[in-house]
């Protein structure tokens, strides 16, 4: 009697690799503090505000940046404080996922230093932005000391920027420098102009508005006493029998 096998047919060599889900949230821990807090909203909304009418970027903030399968197993690396990245969709997003973001990794990085984070911020963190993620412009930042430095990505490893005379960093992605300005973090145009965030700039509008207002009113009160003078003058003429109509 013959024994029929059934064979299994070999694996096809063209299957599709399977990511995992890009559906992925954020795993970010709350920020450390309110002043950690302020500072990153405080860059989001000048940026945000600067380049309102553009829509090829994506800025987050503590924001989780899933880069491989194995880190969806691993907490060891989370997210940074503050990024920017370009050539993309300008749209919320629950995290960012690269391989669902056409491998595209952060142009820029911000961290926001802490007596709890700042070695890793400045060993660990450093290191997989220069080595995995090719950031090109990294930055951190210490709301308590105010110790500010950067560093451009040139040949593989991050060199540190060198401050202007008034101290700010130039970052070559945004365009921008980077530097202090009242004990916060601060964005300034090329030209070194502060970038104001909306509620800056209406306060402006305002300040601007009550200008006009009491140059208007301080006209109008000289009109009123170079009048008042006229009048004086032409009664003290009449007193001495001279009709000031004829002068």
């Amino acid at each position: 009697m013959s024994v029929t096998q059934e064979l299994t047919p070999p694996p096809s060599l063209s299957q599709e690799v399977i990511f995992p889900s890009s559906d992925l949230y954020s795993d970010e821990p709350p920020v450390e503090t309110e002043l950690h807090l302020r500072q990153i909203i405080l860059l989001f909304q000048c940026l945000e505000w600067l380049w309102r009418e553009r829509t090829d970027f994506c800025a987050a903030a503590n924001l989780t940046i899933y880069y491989s399968p194995n880190q969806l197993k691993s907490k060891d690396f989370r997210g940074p404080d503050f990024f920017v990245v370009l050539g993309t969709e300008r749209k919320t997003r629950k995290s960012w996922v690269v391989w669902a973001e056409e491998g595209k990794y952060p142009n820029v990085i911000l961290e926001i230093l802490s007596p709890t984070t700042a070695k890793t911020d400045k060993e660990l963190k450093k290191q997989i932005y220069q080595d995995t993620f090719r950031t090109p412009d990294y930055f951190w930042f210490d709301p308590y000391t105010l110790e500010f430095e950067g560093f451009h990505l040139l040949d593989g490893k991050y060199s540190p920027l060198t401050p202007n005379e008034e101290g700010n960093l130039w970052s070559q992605q945004l365009g921008l420098y980077l530097g202090i300005y009242a004990k916060k973090l601060r964005f300034f145009t090329v030209e070194g102009e502060l970038v104001l965030t909306p509620e800056e700039i209406a306060e402006e509008e305002i300040q601007r508005a009550e200008s006009a207002t009491q140059r208007a009113e301080q006209e109008a009160q000289r009109a009123e006493n170079a009048t008042q003078r006229a009048e004086r003058l032409a009664a003290k003429l009449r007193e001495l029998n001279i009709d000031p109509d004829t002068l």
